[in-house]
């Protein structure tokens, strides 16, 4: 894409949607670590629902803490491997209570440092609650890089150097959002909706999906 395809793919999503969040439920920056922790290979609305209950009554990393493993494995357990996941949730609290003050660092070398924490998780993080111009990629963000010629790359590490290089000033901080709300809701990995697509005319993806009546009619 050129310089001016991206300024307006990008100027069109922020226009549908001007303030774009995680989907993720939480109420401070500790628990929305524990929650972007928890939704490795796993979907928002599980991790979402195994939460709800876990942060009404755990807030800070000394009270998951004092829940211990075994509780907060008793509200995950819908979720994908959640016993390591509770062991690296505990772990991390550990750190966090011992070397952090109970406060979530907005170092990304600090964030991976964390049990369970990896480049992703960081930039999640570092975007979401402190307002720093990151981009995690995830399985829809790799997939809408490649397929519509945004941010073409072989790896995920790929992906985000050319966001980092080519995503323009004013978009940079809700970019990853509206890329991931994207591929999950349009962009879809079996199937694109290319016919309802706001961006279909920028991209560099030739088989364009016909809209389901357009089938049928043929």
């Amino acid at each position: 894409m050129t310089k001016a395809d991206i300024f307006e793919f990008f100027r069109r999503l922020a226009e549908l949607n001007p303030d774009p969040q995680t989907e993720l439920a939480f109420g401070n920056t500790y628990q929305l670590l524990v929650a972007v922790v928890l939704s490795a290979q796993a979907t928002d609305v599980g991790v979402n629902k195994a939460t709800r209950g876990l942060f009404e009554t755990v807030k800070t990393p000394q009270q998951m803490l004092d829940l211990g493993e075994d509780g907060l494995k008793r509200h995950i357990r819908t979720i994908g491997l959640f016993n390591a996941k509770a062991k690296n949730v505990i772990a991390l609290s550990e750190i966090l209570v011992r070397d952090h003050g109970g406060e979530v660092p907005a170092d990304r070398d600090a964030l991976v440092a964390l049990p369970g924490v990896g480049r992703k998780t960081a930039n999640v993080v570092m975007n979401c609650a402190f307002g720093a111009e990151t981009f995690a990629v995830d399985t829809h963000i790799f997939r809408v890089g490649n397929r519509t010629g945004l941010a073409p790359g072989k790896t995920v590490l790929a992906v985000e150097k050319q966001l980092e290089r080519k995503v323009p000033a004013p978009f940079r901080v809700g970019a990853h959002h509206w890329l991931i709300l994207h591929g999950r809701y349009i962009c879809k990995a079996r199937t694109p909706e290319c016919w309802r697509c706001p961006v279909a005319d920028l991209c560099r993806y030739k088989p364009k999906t016909p809209a389901p009546n357009a089938k049928k009619a043929a």
